[in-house]
């Protein structure tokens, strides 16, 4: 039997017993149910899945342009899907000082970025002691609930409008409605070290993650 009789036959039984999602895993492909991803980010969420880059962890896929966080279980099934608030600045790479400049909560806008890249998270506590997501602690990169503030308002409305043109409003961190962050976040990448990978917005996404 060659290689599409196989691959028929297996869908078949998948088919049977109910399971598209077991298929999608069972073949090395990524989950995304009825979301309407872009292709750079079923690109890299493929790709992290053929290669097992993600090292048989949780992973996330930040989509920069659309402003969206992908975050998947270690086999691929998507876990969940929402709207992200970025940095403020646009750029893929982090400043030489940003971490210092964060901590002394004095960020000049050009270093507001969300720097693209392939990452090794870990859940841990910030300096007031709230539940985040580092994503590359160095440089105070986190994926991390919407804060309470004076802002609040504001920022609930850029992350519920349709466009992604007015979500860049943080910092650099990836910021999520605080259900989502409850409900999602912090089950799947809040436990244990993950993978984060976030897509480049000033150059193509192979340039980024063709190297690995």
């Amino acid at each position: 039997m060659g290689w599409l009789g196989k691959v028929v036959t297996t869908a078949g039984i998948w088919a049977a017993l109910g399971s598209a999602t077991a298929l999608a895993q069972s073949l090395g492909k990524p989950d995304f149910g009825a979301q309407h991803a872009s292709d750079d980010t079923r690109f890299v969420a493929g790709w992290a899945m053929d290669s097992a880059d993600h090292r048989d962890m949780p992973f996330a896929v930040v989509d920069k342009k659309d402003a969206r966080i992908y975050i998947f279980e270690s086999g691929g099934r998507l876990s969940g899907s929402a709207p992200t608030l970025l940095g403020q600045a646009l750029g893929d790479d982090s400043a030489p000082d940003v971490g210092a400049h964060a901590q002394a909560g004095e960020v000049p806008m050009p270093e507001r970025t969300t720097p693209a890249g392939r990452y090794i998270s870990q859940p841990g506590r910030n300096l007031d002691g709230e539940h985040v997501v580092w994503v590359d602690y160095a440089a105070a990169l986190a994926i991390h609930r919407l804060r309470p503030g004076a802002s609040l308002r504001s920022r609930e409305a850029r992350l519920a409008s349709a466009t992604p043109d007015d979500n860049r409003a943080s910092l650099g961190c990836v910021v999520v409605p605080g259900a989502f962050y409850d409900a999602v976040v912090q089950p799947v990448l809040g436990r244990s070290r993950a993978v984060v990978y976030v897509l480049p917005e000033t150059r193509p996404v192979r340039d980024v993650f063709g190297a690995l």
